[in-house]
């Protein structure tokens, strides 16, 4: 908030009184001190001198980056950070543009922007064994359907983000590490609702739209950003749609439970394991938080497969009085809107194939990655013998749907769960402390010598770091443990 406070002061933060420049490389490199610090994100240029004391890494993690281009150093610490809005009174400038090289000039084809050459992206795909994508449209009198041929057979429903806002629409496809997207100005009005259909054994996509007139199309629109692009995911930025808060309630003292709707012309699952970004405007500043969606219940889960009303999302959040963005999305009122962004995360259902032995480490509400993991793994993994989490909270009023996990133990008999407090009253009878050897040894049994075992962990960053270094005294490999973000 010091921050924020000091942008809209009217300060002179660049040192250029308002003026935005070209700036070459050679003079990018001057200014890499912290007295002068200049900084690159994506051929934008910052001079982030004022903001030293006012970043939480700290002025040492600034200066890695200085005097160069950050981008790749910002992506791995904090991509979801929108540092556009957070810095916009420190820009700069623009990098200028290297000068053409002349035709002969023979260099490593590289990554511009997050776009791979054409050529390369068939190079790149086809060492993964892949084809590249690609896609047709047809119409009748009162549809058109855009088909997408991913050419992979492990293409499902989570793999299809579609969203149309206003004339533009837009579908990004997951393919591995990339994404395929569909951009553009649709040349006629189409209706609110459409469906998507994926065919799984041979990875084609069709997504059917309703005309709002009974017109012949010419064509199907318009090319915008990235339009029949294939692009690194970490590349390729956050796309957002705005959605509107349905419900909030208590789960415990300080955690409650939201329920988002998605837009009508919007299609998205967030896939087991991954997570979304929030946004919300702040005192003129957007701020955004990382959140892993859960269902409505835990035990909801379990029922039979049904065809379920995907529109909805559901948070468990914990507020925290003092600090910034809770706060101001617990004062949200029904009806109002939160920005939603698309999915992002390393794990991949793989990780589940042939799966015997799942243990779920979490602390707080690094709970909630767990959530779908448990009921993807109870109800999908037929190889699965046991599932146990064990739970770290400081109190009992801590512990986030306390009674659901122990209804879920005694149902299904392969699940185990786990309490330890680490502030318990002296009624507590259960296990008490921090992470560590001797509470690990006795949860981390197999069910066979030779079973084939998933570790999962979420909790504040020192937890984390804890768990993952006694797991490796255990000789658990970097394949058997999966960490996340919490």
């Amino acid at each position: 908030m010091d921050w924020i406070r000091l942008t809209k002061s009217g300060k002179d933060l660049t040192g250029l009184k308002g003026r935005l420049i070209e700036v070459t490389e050679e003079e990018l490199k001057k200014h890499n001190t912290k007295d002068d610090c200049w900084i690159c994100i994506r051929g934008f240029v910052y001079n982030v001198t004022p903001y030293m004391e006012y970043h939480p890494g700290g002025e040492d993690e600034l200066m890695r980056a200085a005097g160069s281009d950050g981008t790749d150093l910002f992506d791995q610490v904090h991509r979801w950070v929108n540092y556009e809005s957070m810095l916009k009174e420190c820009l700069v400038g623009r990098m200028a543009v290297k000068p053409a090289l002349p035709k002969d000039y023979h260099e490593e084809k590289k990554v511009l922007n997050g776009m791979l050459p054409k050529s390369q992206v068939a190079d790149t795909l086809a060492k993964e064994g892949c084809s590249s994508p690609s896609y047709d449209w047809f119409q009748t009198d009162s549809s058109v359907t855009i088909v997408i041929y991913t050419k992979q057979k492990d293409i499902n429903l989570d793999s299809v983000i579609v969203d149309h806002q206003d004339d533009s629409f837009r579908a990004e496809i997951l393919i591995k590490d990339y994404s395929y997207i569909i951009h553009v100005e649709l040349s006629h009005e189409i209706e609110e609702d459409f469906s998507v259909r994926v065919v799984e054994n041979v990875g084609k996509i069709e997504i059917v739209l309703k005309k709002k007139e009974n017109a012949s199309w010419k064509r199907l629109g318009h090319p915008l950003e990235n339009h029949n692009s294939l692009i690194l995911r970490k590349d390729t930025g956050l796309y957002y749609r705005k959605c509107r808060l349905i419900s909030k309630e208590g789960v415990t003292h300080d955690t409650k439970l939201f329920c988002l709707m998605l837009p009508p012309s919007t299609h998205l699952q967030v896939p087991v394991g991954q997570h979304v970004y929030l946004k919300l405007t702040i005192t003129g500043t957007e701020i955004v938080k990382p959140y892993t969606p859960v269902s409505d219940s835990l035990l909801s889960e379990f029922k039979e497969p049904v065809l379920l009303n995907n529109k909805y999302i559901y948070f468990l959040i914990k507020i925290y009085p003092a600090g910034l963005f809770t706060p101001e999305l617990d004062q949200l009122q029904i009806g109002d809107f939160v920005s939603v962004s698309n999915p992002e995360g390393s794990f991949k259902i793989s990780q589940f194939q042939e799966l015997e032995d799942l243990f779920l480490l979490a602390a707080g509400t690094g709970f909630t990655p767990m959530v779908k993991i448990l009921n993807y793994a109870l109800t999908n993994i037929p190889s699965l013998r046991k599932v146990k989490l064990m739970f770290f909270n400081k109190t009992e009023d801590d512990i986030i749907w306390r009674s659901q996990l122990e209804k879920l133990a005694f149902k299904d008999k392969r699940f185990d769960v786990e309490f330890v407090l680490s502030a318990p009253t002296s009624e507590w009878n259960g296990k008490w402390g921090h992470i560590s050897p001797a509470l690990l040894s006795e949860f981390l049994k197999r069910s066979s010598d030779k079973s084939k075992v998933l570790i999962c962990i979420c909790g504040p960053t020192p937890f984390t770091e804890q768990g993952i270094r006694l797991l490796r005294d255990r000789n658990f490999s970097k394949e058997e443990i999966h960490s996340f973000t919490a």
